[in-house]
């Protein structure tokens, strides 16, 4: 079961700052009553941040880089605009060019933590945790409300095998976040590798009220089944992660390993 544990610690490397799509953002009315904004005052640069961000909503990203590059224009100190264009750029793949923006916000406001959190994500999945670590650890320092940062400070603490301090950042993230799944299947996959089973399933259980469409939850919670020996509920578990997404391997792995107890 050791090894088991082990295989399970692995908290899936996505990211909490992605834009969630919301259609309704994207609205013609609510467009064409942003768009009606801008006309009436063409060069206040705030209009088309705003409607940039409802276009980025909307899943329109590129209409979303064409007003935050003309917000950018009329004011080149627009550091929100930065971040906002560089959350775009990280929804079209494209880090690098997200990153530069995040570092020209922070020229601009070296107290920005939304920046932090952002280039620290990018750094984060670029394996180079050393420097996201320190993001994150600044954006706390600068008291910020957004729990991401414990969340993400959390998840390499975790990859640090640090799982203590991991468990204390996870708890304040869900303090702050309390209805966001991520930093409960982050606690839970901490209080695994403690041996805490208990904390572990409750946390999972948690995850999975509040999101019932994350895989990776639904494995999460077959795993403290298969570590109990009930491994008909597990195999249940696991297949229904795998419908959920039929690529994310732990899911896929252990379906196969309870399949006979079906």
């Amino acid at each position: 079961m050791a090894a088991l544990a082990l295989a399970g610690c692995s908290t899936t490397p996505t990211t909490t700052d992605l834009i969630t799509v919301d259609r309704a953002q994207g609205s013609q009315e609510n467009i064409a009553s942003l768009s009606a904004v801008i006309q009436s005052n063409p060069n206040d640069p705030e209009g088309y941040n705003v409607r940039g961000s409802a276009y980025g909503r909307a899943g329109d990203f590129q209409r979303a880089l064409a007003d935050f590059n003309r917000a950018i224009q009329i004011n080149p100190q627009f550091y929100q605009a930065y971040a906002n264009r560089a959350l775009a750029y990280r929804n079209l793949g494209k880090p690098v060019e997200a990153a530069n923006d995040y570092n020209r916000a922070l020229q601009i406001n070296p107290s920005y933590d939304v920046a932090y959190i952002g280039r620290g994500n990018i750094y984060r999945q670029a394996g180079r945790n050393n420097e996201a670590f320190n993001d994150f650890n600044r954006a706390i320092e600068l008291e910020t409300t957004d729990g991401r940062a414990w969340h993400n400070r959390g998840l390499i603490y975790q990859l640090r095998g640090q799982h203590a301090q991991a468990i204390e950042d996870f708890s304040r993230a869900i303090s702050l976040s309390p209805s966001s799944p991520e930093p409960y299947n982050g606690r839970g996959i901490s209080y695994v590798a403690l041996n805490d089973d208990e904390n572990a399933f409750a946390d999972f259980n948690r995850a999975i009220e509040l999101n019932d469409k994350l895989a990776e939850s639904w494995a999460n919670q077959a795993l403290v089944y298969e570590r109990r020996g009930d491994r008909a509920r597990a195999y249940k578990s696991y297949s229904h992660a795998v419908r959920l997404d039929p690529n994310y391997k732990p899911a896929k792995d252990g379906a196969a390993r309870t399949r006979a107890s079906s």
